[in-house]
């Protein structure tokens, strides 16, 4: 050859791209006169279907008048424009029929209610993670709600029943997943789930504006002008009922600078993830780094590629050290896990840890009397 040969190598750490974690997934009824209105209702939320809204304002106008899509998607977008899962689902003759409407199943692999919410990835090309079914979460409900939560690596928002503090905390007894939020009181709205719906929201708006990694707690919420329930708050007395409410692992909500969700917890029965940044750093990374990663699937298994691997994983680490979102990570290669036999079979295995940014939720300050001051006082004075 007379010239120059460029070859094209493709070896070397590889960027990894962020997941959308801040997509809705909300699961409601809705009705509308007949005629033309009821027509439009099918037609942009056709029952048990994940529907993709990207103009939640367009999508108010087409969400009937009755049930509880308009009030949820009219508080969802009193806090920010996000992008939506929404699964309509039919009211029933009585609450538990309407219940089970919004559990549903899967029949003939065909999904209802909730579990449409497992197709969005497959039908519309995105995963929701900011799960809720606002003003129709009953217990049983919930604790659906939390399963599917588990599969798409999602958080569930909902709220504790209860009309006392002790009916509220005896109702958190009955959960222990990471992925559940508990939410109490409601805000002054004839609409039962609107503190929830609101809690979707203003999730969302935090996940685009600061990240997933802060906590929804101490964060205005636009839109509203009371609570439903006298919650005492003082921010230096941690036995206030809003104290007492959050050592139970409840969010309540308070007055300070406006209307403001307080509270961290979720209803984890692991300390690890007593935070609710916690679950959603540790349910992110999951996903960004297996993602991430896809590339490397079947390739050949050579040094340099776990080495890519490796490397792939630590860059990711430190970019997201620099944006403050997790204090730091590390990844490596384990010689003890990853035998001759394994490689050979093509198994690899790469352990990573890495520490989520805690939220400073318990501020000491120590404050002391003192006369040192006026030590050269006079001198000063002359």
């Amino acid at each position: 050859m007379h010239g120059i040969k460029v070859n094209e190598l493709t070896t070397g750490a590889r960027p990894i791209v962020p997941i959308a974690s801040a997509v809705i997934g909300l699961v409601a009824t809705a009705t509308a006169a007949a005629g033309a209105p009821a027509a439009a209702l099918d037609a942009a939320f056709p029952l048990n279907t994940p529907v993709l809204v990207t103009d939640i304002r367009s999508a108010i106008g087409d969400a009937g008048t009755g049930g509880t899509l308009l009030p949820a998607l009219e508080a969802i977008a009193d806090q920010t424009s996000p992008i939506l899962v929404v699964v309509r689902v039919a009211p029933g003759e009585d609450d538990a029929e309407t219940t089970a409407n919004v559990i549903g199943g899967n029949t003939g692999g065909v999904a209802t209610g909730m579990q449409c919410l497992l197709d969005a990835q497959a039908q519309l090309g995105i995963r929701p993670r900011i799960l809720g079914c606002p003003g129709l979460d009953v217990q049983e409900v919930t604790a659906e709600m939390v399963i599917v939560a588990k599969r798409l690596r999602g958080m569930v928002y909902a709220r504790a029943i209860g009309d006392e503090i002790a009916d509220v905390l005896t109702y958190r007894e009955e959960f222990s997943a990471r992925e559940l939020m508990l939410v109490w009181p409601n805000f002054t709205n004839q609409f039962a789930g609107d503190a929830v719906a609101r809690a979707l929201g203003l999730r969302a708006r935090i996940d685009e504006e600061q990240g997933w990694h802060k906590t929804l707690s101490n964060v205005a919420v636009d839109g509203v002008s009371g609570i439903d329930k006298s919650v005492y708050f003082d921010l230096q007395d941690a036995t206030t009922p809003a104290g007492v409410l959050n050592d139970g692992q409840v969010t309540t909500i308070i007055r300070m600078n406006g209307y403001r969700f307080w509270g961290n917890r979720t209803c984890s029965d692991l300390p690890e993830f007593a935070f609710e940044s916690a679950v959603r750093t540790a349910q992110v990374l999951q996903d960004t780094i297996a993602e991430g990663l896809a590339w490397a699937v079947d390739k050949p298994m050579t040094r340099g590629l776990i080495k890519d691997i490796i490397e792939t994983i630590n860059a990711e680490f430190r970019s997201l050290k620099a944006q403050g979102r997790i204090i730091d990570g590390k990844a490596w290669f384990d010689p003890a896990l990853n035998s001759q036999t394994d490689l050979a079979s093509g198994k690899l295995t790469i352990d990573y840890d890495f520490t989520p940014a805690a939220p400073a939720e318990n501020i000491i300050l120590n404050q002391r009397i003192t006369d040192r001051y006026y030590a050269g006082f006079a001198d000063q004075l002359n």
